[in-house]
């Protein structure tokens, strides 16, 4: 495994003490993870190209890079993150998992690799802590290949602005979005994408009220689409083959 480096601008917002020691836990990788990883991976409805380059943006600790390698088999995995005791942990959970990594260090607004350079970026619960959203996004869209996928999974503004996120994590409130805006952006920027591509998960972790217990214990039912604030969003959209008109 090897690690690049570029100037790093900390155009996010760091995690806390509880939110670092969470996302090395089980119930990250098992019931967040993994979840998304295999949700993501359905939404995908085209052949995926043969030795693809995966840049996994806003890796972490690493935790995705086994799951990733089993859903999507790259033959180039890169892990990209601006905070360097994340990083030295995916090198150590990479060499743990006898996974071939590249690791950068980069903010997600300046992705230090060239034009054109990947089949399939990861973007798993990192964009709502991005200061400058927009120019992350117009990052992704330069370093993706014509063709290639973004796979955009996000906790929306109804998740991230309540008691329970606000007290444990941290976050920059100004720029959280709904699953509306998010999609919304992502079409402003020239992803295509259908209903097909979209999944809008109410999973028991996003409901920060009562972590869906009156459900649990059939004391309420669950709200369906439309008659409900989604928490998440999960999208696999495309940059266009030929450039836009």
């Amino acid at each position: 495994m090897t690690a690049h480096s570029s100037p790093v601008a900390r155009h996010y917002v760091e995690e806390t003490r509880f939110g670092f020691w969470f996302l090395q836990s089980h119930v990250w990788q098992h019931h967040v993870l993994r979840v998304a990883i295999a949700d993501l991976r359905e939404l995908i409805d085209q052949p995926l190209p043969a030795a693809a380059v995966l840049l996994d943006a806003g890796c972490g600790q690493g935790r995705s890079f086994r799951l990733l390698q089993q859903a999507f088999a790259p033959a180039r995995l890169i892990g990209l993150d601006a905070d360097p005791h994340s990083l030295a942990m995916s090198q150590a959970e990479a060499d743990r998992q006898g996974l071939k990594v590249e690791l950068l260090a980069s903010d997600c607004a300046a992705i230090g690799l060239p034009d054109a350079s990947v089949d399939i970026l990861f973007c798993h619960q990192t964009f709502h802590h991005l200061v400058e959203q927009e120019q992350a996004l117009a990052e992704f869209w330069r370093v993706l290949k014509p063709g290639g996928w973004l796979l955009f999974a996000e906790s929306t503004k109804a998740y991230i602005d309540t008691w329970v996120i606000r007290w444990l994590f941290r976050h920059p409130m100004h720029v959280q979005k709904s699953a509306a805006q998010y999609l919304d952006m992502l079409r402003e920027q020239g992803f295509q994408f259908g209903e097909a591509n979209l999944s809008f998960p109410y999973l028991w972790w996003s409901r920060s009220t009562d972590f869906g217990l009156l459900e649990r214990c059939g004391l309420q039912k669950p709200k369906p689409r439309g008659q409900r604030e989604e928490t998440l969003v999960n999208a696999a959209v495309r940059k266009p083959l030929e450039p836009l008109s």
